[in-house]
């Protein structure tokens, strides 16, 4: 067997990136701990009725907002500068689902400043576990285009 190098150095380099390393991908993983945390947070309240959980989720749900607002400043920036990535309907489907995710964290957010703890069941329960499922999806969907696609991944070499 000769002793070759193959090239896979056909990836799609981030528009957004410090050092060659796409900032997309470093900043999801706080939105999604906190909005799926919240989930968890509003069935402990419900399980429980202890205040404390009510907090928790609206932080969780707050944090979540901000952070996920701050990951998708990063990924637009790839979506619209980048004409490969749109040319994907992974991408479409994981832009979408994330704008609509960030469009339900702030509705949950905003009912719950009112009154953190009688909002959490029906209305609260509802938008955190839809948000979560959404999340399933679109993670699937950014994974995608990573792994897939190479979004974002560029100057490897199989040896």
């Amino acid at each position: 067997m000769a002793n070759s190098n193959i090239s896979q150095n056909n990836g799609v380099k981030s528009t957004a990136s410090i050092a060659g390393h796409p900032i997309h991908p470093m900043l999801i993983p706080f939105p999604i701990a906190f909005l799926v945390g919240a989930l968890l947070t509003d069935i402990a309240y419900l399980a429980t009725a202890d205040f404390f959980w009510a907090r928790a989720s609206l932080w969780l749900i707050g944090g979540g907002f901000i952070t996920g607002a701050l990951a998708a400043v990063f990924g637009l920036t790839d979506f619209f500068t980048i004409p490969k990535i749109r040319a994907h309907k992974a991408a479409w489907i994981h832009f979408l689902g994330n704008a609509t995710v960030l469009l339900l964290a702030l509705v949950n957010w905003l009912i719950r400043s009112t009154d953190m703890a009688t909002q959490i069941s029906p209305w609260g329960l509802t938008l955190s576990a839809l948000t979560a499922a959404i999340l399933l999806v679109t993670g699937w969907y950014g994974g995608e285009l990573s792994y897939r696609h190479k979004i974002g991944v560029t100057g490897h070499t199989i040896k």
